[in-house]
């Protein structure tokens, strides 16, 4: 869950991919660069569209269009050249993403050292976007199924996924769902490498753009220049295993959370970790049982986890606790991304097209049976069925495998206790990526490192990479550091 044009230079040529079997052709793209569709997000940031194919295979046929954005250097003699970034997702918006680094932080020797590039991935925002013409009532679900306590819950379910399912097969974008994948994706970065006129581009990639990053640099190992990967999800990428795996990062976060509300008792949900912790279980039972103020007990559960992506969100999340559990008026809550619809249905594309994802109900439930043993807070829910279990089986080509093959130039950072791309996850990338990558990990908890945690040490280690390619000898370990 979770709540992520021109250029000024001819083309180069892009090579045959790594892929066997698909190639891309040289096309020499021009484009101007111009306003922004929203100039309130930085006056300086520039934006513009690319034409990429479809379907890879088959270069010269439908054409679907790329949105990026790119917030320029303003120090020539010191641009070392592109940093392109993606926030997340998949379905995240990354045309503002440049404005948003540099407004949270990023260094301005980094700002000085590159071209800041965003984009809408495909099927996203105001690249060609696709449509699972999802109601008002399946956006209001999110991404998380029920909590599943019986097998008859995950039978149930499957009615609500294969709905979906056969929704975005049979939408006026279904034509897209085979393409739209992480590997194409990777693909498109590579257009835009190519249309900057650069020979390497740098990455920078949060949450889900760890495993697009990875996927691009294992595509095309001598295309990168500096790849950072922040908050790491696994080698398979957002498949069914990292579905399930984010019941242990609410796991791992969740000690953050009640030390913080057991050291404030003015919200009234115990003195004592532990009394805190009973709180959680109480409330899910009660507002499974009756809902207050249209919160049920999985709308409970997923609102917990995500108010459990930042320390500054943990007021807000003990004053909803506190408003539910005496029935008084809901805090105001986070702001909902535009677009939901666009969110929901390109996420879907991408996480069903990219990995083959268990067919059969059984399958399911015994996973939530499993899971709802091990990670009771929200096993029932992330090992539960969701459309992927039927969608249309169309898959052009293997899921990329991340291996050591390529330069060592990655740079992974990520937070022990991180909800949404758990640790466990981001060291089997690492040990996937061997002798290629170095990581660093800061004891402190949320999702996402750099520029947004208060970690010198992480944050330093990333500045020092991207500005001058010199990483941590070995992997580093970060000490906590006092919060101010």
């Amino acid at each position: 869950m979770r709540r992520t044009l021109s250029l000024a230079l001819a083309a180069t040529a892009v090579a045959a991919t790594a892929l066997p079997g698909v190639s891309v052709a040289a096309t020499p793209d021009t484009v101007r660069w111009g306003p922004c569709p929203d100039k309130a997000i930085s006056p300086r940031l520039e934006c513009s569209t690319l034409e990429v194919p479809l379907d890879y295979r088959n270069p010269d046929g439908r054409q679907i269009e790329i949105a990026i954005s790119r917030l320029a250097s303003e120090k020539p003699s010191q641009r070392r050249g592109v940093l392109l970034t993606n926030p997340g997702g998949p379905g995240g918006t990354g045309l503002d993403y440049p404005a948003v680094l540099a407004g949270s932080g990023l260094p301005q020797k980094v700002l000085d050292s590159y071209d800041v590039i965003g984009f809408d991935p495909r099927g996203v925002g105001r690249s060609t976007p696709v449509t699972c013409d999802l109601t008002p009532e399946q956006q209001a679900r999110r991404s998380f199924p029920p909590y599943a306590h019986t097998a008859a819950d995950v039978t149930r379910e499957a009615g609500h996924a294969r709905t979906i399912a056969e929704q975005c097969a049979t939408s006026r974008t279904a034509w897209m769902l085979p393409y739209t994948t992480t590997a194409n994706t990777a693909r498109d970065m590579d257009r835009i490498r190519a249309a900057l006129g650069e020979p390497k581009l740098s990455y920078l990639g949060h949450s889900y753009g760890t495993y697009l990053g990875a996927v691009y640099t294992t595509m095309f190992p001598e295309r990168g220049d500096r790849v950072v990967l922040d908050s790491n999800l696994g080698p398979g990428g957002y498949d069914v295993t990292a579905m399930r795996l984010f019941a242990r990062g609410l796991e791992d976060r969740f000690p953050d959370f009640v030390a913080f509300a057991a050291a404030r008792p003015e919200y009234g949900l115990g003195t004592t970790p532990e009394q805190v912790a009973a709180k959680f279980f109480d409330l899910a039972k009660r507002l499974e049982a009756k809902p207050v103020q249209g919160i049920d007990g999985t709308l409970f559960r997923g609102l917990t986890f995500e108010y459990l992506y930042f320390d500054a969100t943990m007021p807000l999340l003990a004053a909803t606790w506190q408003a539910l559990e005496n029935d008084r008026p809901l805090p105001p809550t986070l702001p909902l991304p535009e677009n939901i619809e666009n969110g929901m249905a390109s996420r879907f594309s991408v996480i069903c097209s990219d990995t083959r994802w268990p067919r059969t109900v059984q399958e399911y439930q015994r996973n939530v049976a499993v899971d709802r043993l091990k990670y009771p807070m929200l096993g029932g829910s992330t090992a539960s069925i969701g459309p992927c279990a039927f969608w249309p089986d169309k898959q052009v080509e293997p899921p990329v495998s991340i291996g050591d093959r390529g330069p060592s130039n990655v740079l992974m950072v990520q937070n022990e206790r991180d909800p949404g791309t758990p640790l466990a996850g981001a060291q089997r990338l690492r040990n996937a990526f061997g002798k290629r990558a170095t990581m660093v990990t800061a004891d402190q908890g949320g999702h996402g490192v750099y520029p947004f945690g208060p970690n010198t040490c992480a944050n330093d280690a990333v500045t020092a990479f991207l500005t001058t390619g010199q990483r941590p000898p070995q992997d580093l370990a970060c000490a906590a550091e006092p919060s101010e």
